[in-house]
């Protein structure tokens, strides 16, 4: 049923999406898995996009039927979860990108895990970053990018945190359909998340 999933949100079949995520939770799946499906899915989306097979309405309705599966497993997802150490984490889709399902997924899971997010939205400016880290002062920094003109964006944003004197005062991770450690590196950051669970268990021993 995972690849039945993903095929119907990489497609955007909406309703097949819906019916498939409720089935497979009904039989017993993780909530957690239904997500990672859907990341997954988001990937293929992203590929397409790139290769020039989609362009921004098909990514509009993407992200729109991913916002329905985020829904349908949120609820459950909430009852699972567990307690984590208590932290501030500062989270954005950095500048030049719109995408905002995975950050929101990663921003939902750390909130049920007891963690206080502020979420910058998207597009997101190396300095307001800067600016919001100096007034929040969080242990944790995310940032996100659904596209490969974000591998720039996430170095800038780390750099410019090094500038204002603040690089040392926060771990930063990354995480997107297309990110990995070969970006991590470039970009300068302490971590890659592969998925939402992995952003929770970087944060939670950041904070410990």
């Amino acid at each position: 049923m995972r690849d039945e999933l993903i095929h119907a949100i990489a497609d955007m079949e909406e309703d097949e999406a819906a019916r498939l995520a409720v089935a497979w939770l009904e039989a017993g799946a993780e909530p957690a898995a239904v997500l990672d499906a859907a990341k997954d899915a988001l990937g293929i989306v992203g590929a397409r996009y790139e290769a020039g097979e989609y362009f921004l309405p098909e990514l509009i309705i993407a992200g729109d039927v991913m916002k329905g599966i985020a829904a349908l497993v949120k609820p459950r997802l909430a009852e699972a979860a567990p307690v984590a150490p208590r932290g501030r984490v500062v989270i954005g889709t950095v500048a030049g990108d719109i995408h905002d399902i995975g950050k929101d997924i990663v921003t939902f899971m750390l909130e049920v895990n007891n963690f206080e997010v502020v979420d910058l939205g998207v597009d997101v400016p190396a300095e307001v970053f800067v600016e919001r880290v100096r007034e929040a002062r969080p242990a944790v920094v995310g940032l996100s990018g659904f596209l490969t003109i974000a591998f720039d964006q996430m170095r800038l944003t780390v750099e410019a945190l090094a500038e204002a004197g603040l690089r040392s005062t926060v771990k930063v991770m990354i995480g997107g359909a297309i990110m990995d450690e070969d970006v991590r590196a470039y970009v300068g950051a302490d971590a890659y998340g592969a998925n939402a669970q992995a952003a929770v268990r970087l944060a939670s021993a950041w904070v410990a």
